[in-house]
């Protein structure tokens, strides 16, 4: 008898953001990221903040990470999120960061923010705060990049809702998307040594489409090239 494959384990560091029996976008399966993980053919495993323990103790056994946050997040857990992008860049740990996941995985790689944009940055006017359910706007996909052919090139819509955005890009990474009024959407790490993809939108929310499972997909296959890749050194 065969034995099965077991599942690829992917971290997810922070809250979900959904509601009680709400759909993924697409309609094919519940929103959230565990599900959005699962209908991608992995399991995810909620990691509990670090305390005393070393983050190799809370990533045990899993393969990648997905990092999300809000903006109610403590200035202490802040810090935490950061700690974290920087030992899965150091580990190599493949890394999709959502929203303000993105926004810490810039900081902790020495990028900044706005964290006021109508103030900030008034001629961006792509982007409302408090969120209007469902908003969503287009961005374009930079050719030449991981997301470009995760969704291709050019001109698409995305549930994109936020006041804060990246103002200088971190060392390291590249743009991947940007809104029509030039707000940065979307980075990755420009070295194939390490996956790390930062998305300003929510791939696993009721208001995704059903493209968006490939930000998922991405990531598991760079856990899987990982895991392949130490089991043959």
């Amino acid at each position: 008898m065969a034995s099965s494959t077991p599942p690829v384990l992917i971290g997810i560091f922070g809250p979900e953001t959904v509601r009680p029996n709400e759909r993924h976008g697409c309609g094919l399966w519940p929103a959230g990221i565990a599900a959005c993980l699962q209908a991608a053919e992995a399991q995810g495993v909620p990691l509990r903040e670090g305390g005393n323990r070393a983050w190799d103790q809370v990533l045990g056994d899993v393969q990648g990470v997905v990092i999300t946050g809000h903006d109610a997040i403590p200035r202490r857990s802040t810090a935490e999120v950061e700690s974290l992008c920087l030992h899965c860049s150091r580990h190599r740990v493949p890394v999709l960061a959502i929203d303000h996941g993105l926004h810490a995985l810039n900081v902790a790689h020495g990028g900044t923010l706005f964290t006021d944009l109508p103030r900030e940055l008034p001629e961006a006017i792509q982007h409302r705060h408090p969120p209007e359910r469902g908003l969503r706007h287009a961005i374009n996909v930079v050719p030449g990049t991981r997301l470009a052919e995760l969704y291709g090139e050019g001109e698409v819509v995305v549930n994109s809702e936020h006041r804060k955005a990246i103002q200088k890009l971190a060392r390291g990474f590249r743009v991947s998307a940007q809104a029509l009024d030039g707000v940065i959407e979307a980075v990755e790490f420009e070295s194939d040594v390490w996956f790390a993809m930062g998305v300003q939108w929510q791939p696993a929310s009721a208001t995704a489409s059903g493209l968006d499972i490939q930000v998922f997909r991405a990531l598991i296959e760079a856990a899987q090239a990982r895991t392949t890749t130490a089991a043959a050194a």
